[in-house]
């Protein structure tokens, strides 16, 4: 049974809480990540998908385990593999004793679906995500079946092993909402995980919020008022990103091949609503678009080969145009 709130305001105040209890719960399993688990966090009011990038050993897969048990939804994993098939994540249509068609579910069927290094799989599989990702619903032999809301595909791929493996292509990559990279953990970070792993007590997780929370919380993100100046800000900056057009900076026609498109700008003001009320505001201002915006361009933008041989990093080129 979902809350009922007298207002939006006391609505985003108990969001606002309700993110604090969630990285404090988060906290007892993840050490050390706190900017990732912000940013999973908004995707998840957003109602968008995330891209994990970093090397193994980082916690991805577990970092997505203890978000998914804190938030009280069903979770399920599936490991990509170079011989994975469609029918292996949406499910397929099998014979049952009475020799009629029935349609067996597959493991997108759930709220958070871990796509474990998906560029491992080809595209072909790849592709199978896209309609869920976009549309929430999978269609099976002509028949159109709804996926459980709230829906959230994170996928986690690892940027070191190139061998084997098979790039997700630019339509897919702006179908998440951030492209998150991992570092490795501080010193200090890496002792507390090590002292909290190898031993034998293991942590339990209370559930903050369940599923008729988070649908609630997503349309009052929605609704969050926003002022012309910060859609204008939020609109100029993913122009300056395009080369050739009129609104270029000078970095993107000097090092950029291709720019952000308008899904950008749709994401830079929805996480900067969400990322305002995580802060205890009510409206968002600039600072807050800026707070989302590298994970959000970051793979919406794609270098020419002048960039490449100089060392220009995605990174860098986004900072220069904050």
């Amino acid at each position: 049974m979902v809350q009922q709130y007298t207002s939006d305001k006391e609505a985003a105040d108990a969001l606002h809480h309700a993110y604090r209890n969630l990285t404090n719960e988060i906290s007892k399993v993840i050490v050390g990540q706190d900017e990732v688990v912000r940013l999973v966090l908004t995707a998840v009011f957003c109602q968008g998908h995330c891209l994990l990038v970093g090397v193994p050993g980082l916690a991805k897969t577990l970092l997505i385990q203890t978000i998914a048990s804190a938030l009280d939804m069903s979770f399920n994993r599936v490991q990509f593999t170079p011989d994975l098939m469609p029918s292996d994540i949406v499910g397929a249509e099998t014979l049952d004793k009475d020799r009629n068609f029935k349609f067996i579910t597959g493991p997108i069927f759930a709220n958070i679906v871990l796509a474990d290094e998906i560029n491992r799989t080809p595209p072909k599989t790849q592709a199978a995500l896209l309609e869920a990702m976009q549309e929430h619903a999978v269609t099976v032999a002509g028949k159109r079946y709804r996926l459980p809301e709230p829906f959230f595909v994170l996928a986690t791929q690892n940027p070191i092993e190139q061998e084997g493996t098979y790039p997700l292509p630019e339509a897919q990559l702006d179908r998440f909402m951030f492209n998150i990279t991992l570092g490795y953990p501080s010193y200090e970070s890496e002792l507390q995980i090590v002292k909290n792993t190898t031993g034998a007590f293991t942590q339990q997780l209370n559930k903050i919020l369940h599923a008729d929370d988070i649908l609630a919380f997503q349309q009052l993100v929605r609704r969050v008022p926003v002022v012309d100046n910060v859609v204008e800000y939020a609109v100029q900056l993913v122009h300056k990103t395009r080369p050739g057009s009129s609104m270029a900076s000078k970095a993107a026609d000097n090092y950029l091949e291709w720019g952000a498109g308008p899904r950008a700008s749709q994401h830079l003001i929805v996480g900067a609503k969400c990322n305002a009320i995580l802060n205890g505001k009510y409206s968002p201002d600039i600072e807050d678009v800026q707070a989302v915006a590298l994970p959000i361009l970051r793979h919406r933008i794609v270098r020419n080969f002048k960039a490449e041989a100089e060392g220009i990093t995605e990174e860098k080129l986004i900072l220069d145009l904050l």
